[in-house]
């Protein structure tokens, strides 16, 4: 009896269990990973997540959070869900959820991401830099809600990593505890992340045996939980691996490197004859045009905090026998992480050997604080774009992990120096100005500073007699004194009586001042 019964009361449970939204087998019962989004372009983005059963992928987009009328299909069943997202529009916000063909798992109003603006395009930009911040700490989550606080309503274009993005091995269960479920809900979902990595992303802590071998193979979670963009699908050279890429925001070029793996079996980021640094060389050389230039990797060539960088040999090497070649391409920024502190030069060059040899006077391009605030000696970093007169380096690596001092520190070098308190960076630039602030786990900015290119002009304008020209002060700062003007704003427009006219732009601080001479044709 019991057996011609059961199959009529399974049919009546599969139809109820139907009816009240009960979920197939094939449908994931749960999101584990992401949303979390990847190789950003002018005209597309990788969304990439992960489910607890095997599913198809399926990404809905729109320009309104309420009508995502687009989608992107993947028919494969797998838990580990990239999907690409193609022909958009640069620099366009758009709204996105995520699931399988039957089901969604996450969407809504704070759910979007924008992708990137035309390379070269001079706006304002904004970019996140994170270093050593896997750790989940107290400090982590505190570094992270303020500088959230800091970002507000304000957009993030990206957001770089430099390294040890998981401790303390690198593996995926902690990749999933200490960086994906730590950031899953804010900074994942809406801004693309391009990662560098670290040696503990090397597991390098307790498989001493596997790190020799994972640093030849690259077989780690890291490359497998990131993907980058290797082909030059947003801009610079291709490198065909996952190491090393380059990429660009508006009219800043990124480099990430690796400066702990090998390359070929055995070439390290110090080994300039390696493939990494040929790599280096040529990209550089193709985007010797592009308005700003920033390298980040993971081992920091100057440094007196939790590492040291006269004793520690990855340091010296790179040091050594690296960064002159950055300098001879005019890199402007240089930021790593690896030393559990804050550190900033002030702009800086010719400095390759121990701490004992740095000399102010001699490798400091210049004296200022570049704090432009009006307190004394603070103007801004200036440089010219086609020469190489000058880089800022700085350790950012307390965005997780937090302190650790040698003997010696503050490093000889460094204008600025924290051990104390956790931070993370945010590099904000506008057209020829670029601005670098350190938020830090209280909520407090405890350093930051002003570099230019290409101000304090003299020029020489042509007009013919009776009409209109118009004048532009070189630099972007806010306010600006025009001689023979009462006007504050960047552009005025005058017409000039005289034959010669000279007409000079200042700002607040007297640091800037641009000189243009009008000249009236016969």
């Amino acid at each position: 009896m019991l057996k011609r019964i059961w199959p009529l009361l399974s049919g009546i449970m599969a139809i109820t269990g139907a009816a009240h939204g009960q979920r197939k087998a094939s449908v994931p019962n749960g999101l584990v990973r992401g949303p979390y989004l990847q190789v950003a372009t002018e005209t597309s983005i990788m969304v990439r997540w992960r489910t607890d059963v095997s599913c198809r992928s399926r990404v809905r987009f729109g320009a309104a959070a309420g009508k995502l009328d687009k989608l992107t299909d993947d028919s494969t069943l797998t838990t580990e869900h990239i999907v690409t997202l193609r022909n958009l529009t640069p620099h366009t916000r758009y709204y996105y959820s995520i699931g399988s063909f039957n089901d969604t798992l996450q969407g809504g109003a704070d759910t979007y991401f924008y992708t990137l603006p035309e390379a070269g395009k001079e706006s304002f930009y904004r970019i996140g830099v994170f270093g050593d911040c896997g750790n989940n700490s107290v400090n982590q989550r505190n570094v992270k809600n303020q500088f959230l606080q800091y970002l507000g309503e304000q957009y993030m274009d990206a957001w770089i990593l430099l390294g040890d993005n998981a401790y303390y091995n690198g593996t995926d269960a902690e990749f999933q505890a200490k960086f994906f479920n730590i950031y899953k809900d804010d900074l994942l979902k809406r801004y693309p992340v391009y990662p560098s990595p670290g040696n503990h992303d090397y597991h390098d802590v307790d498989f001493p045996a596997a790190t020799e071998s994972a640093q030849r193979t690259h077989a780690i979670d890291y490359y497998k939980n990131f993907s980058m963009p290797t082909e030059a699908e947003a801009g610079g050279v291709p490198s065909h691996t996952q190491a090393f890429y380059s990429f660009d925001v508006g009219n800043v070029h990124f480099l990430s490197l690796d400066s702990y793996g090998k390359e070929a079996n055995e070439y390290r980021l110090y080994d300039t004859l390696g493939p990494q640094v040929q790599w280096v060389k040529k990209d550089l050389e193709a985007n010797a045009n592009k308005g700003w230039v920033v390298a980040y990797w993971h081992h920091p060539p100057y440094t007196m905090g939790s590492h040291n960088s006269d004793t520690e040999d990855e340091l010296v090497k790179i040091r050594e026998n690296f960064i002159r070649i950055l300098e001879r391409y005019n890199v402007d920024l240089i930021l790593c992480g690896h030393s559990h502190v804050y550190e900033r030069s002030r702009l800086m060059e010719g400095n390759y050997g121990m701490e004992t040899t740095f000399n102010a006077a001699k490798h400091n391009v210049s004296s200022s604080s570049a704090l432009f605030d009006g307190s004394a000696n603070s103007c801004p970093y200036i440089k010219d774009s086609l020469h190489g007169n000058g880089t800022v380096y700085v350790v950012s690596g307390s965005a997780g992990q937090l302190g650790g001092m040698e003997k010696s520190f503050p490093h000889d070098a460094m204008f600025y120096s924290n051990a104390t308190d956790g931070g993370a960076a945010v590099l904000e630039v506008q057209g020829n100005r670029l601005d670098m602030k350190w938020i830090c786990a209280d909520g407090v900015q405890r350093d930051h500073f002003t570099m230019m290119k290409n101000v304090n002009k003299r020029s020489v304008v042509k007009a013919k007699r009776g009409e209109s020209v118009t004048l532009t002060a070189s630099y972007v700062t806010g306010n600006y004194h025009w001689s023979k003007s009462s006007e504050t704003t960047k552009s005025i427009t005058v017409k000039p009586t005289a034959s010669k006219t000279v007409y000079t732009v200042t700002d607040d601080n007297g640091c800037l001042k641009d000189t243009i001479e009008v000249i009236l044709e016969k």
